[in-house]
């Protein structure tokens, strides 16, 4: 039996579009896992067409891939924590924008109500970052979380350490692997690659 068959998995999904091909992948390999996935996404990862993509091709191909309408609003996230509904919930990708805002309590998103609800359950959450700003700005935040019980990060690296040096990326590739040690309270290793 694979370890995330059966399981309640949030997909939260936020506006870096650069990242959208990687997270498609992931979607169906979390479906062959046999898990149930439900997609949350960002008013901005939901509306803005971008050069990497329509948001109305990118909404329809996730609720196909999934099978679950998406979680669109702030309303329609919060119930996930008083119901319980996901054993864990990936944000993936997740924005600096998202990070400086969870790390802060900020809740202004259907993604980070989801988290905020979810993280009341004492569940896992699992990070998959995203952005340009991780070694500036944003290395505080990041701190911030991965000392947060119960939060847990895909292993991430430097994109483009010439071009971009402050900016990181999750290994997406490394998502299951991430969320199976995540349910046994473990930080998969090592985490910068």
């Amino acid at each position: 039996m694979m370890k995330l068959e059966g399981k309640n998995v949030g997909f939260a999904i936020t506006g870096s579009f650069c990242t959208f091909d990687k997270i498609i992948i992931e979607l169906k390999r979390l479906k062959l896992e046999g898990a149930n996935v439900i997609p949350i996404l960002s008013t901005n990862a939901a509306t803005m067409d971008t050069r990497f993509g329509t948001a109305s091709a990118f909404l329809k191909e996730v609720e196909e891939i999934t099978g679950n309408g998406p979680v669109l609003t702030i309303v329609d996230a919060e119930p996930l924590g008083p119901e319980g509904k996901l054993d864990i919930l990936i944000i993936a990708p997740c924005t600096g924008n998202t990070i400086a805002k969870l790390s802060n309590g900020i809740t202004d998103t259907s993604v980070l109500m989801a988290a905020k609800a979810h993280m009341r359950n004492n569940k896992p959450l699992v990070i998959s970052i995203s952005t340009n700003d991780a070694l500036g700005l944003n290395l505080s935040n990041i701190a911030c979380l991965m000392n947060t019980k119960e939060i847990y990060f895909v292993p991430f690296q430097q994109d483009n350490y010439e071009g971009k040096p402050k900016s990181m990326i999750a290994r997406t590739e490394l998502i299951v692997p991430t969320l199976e040690m995540a349910f046994e309270g473990v930080q998969i290793q090592p985490l910068l690659q």
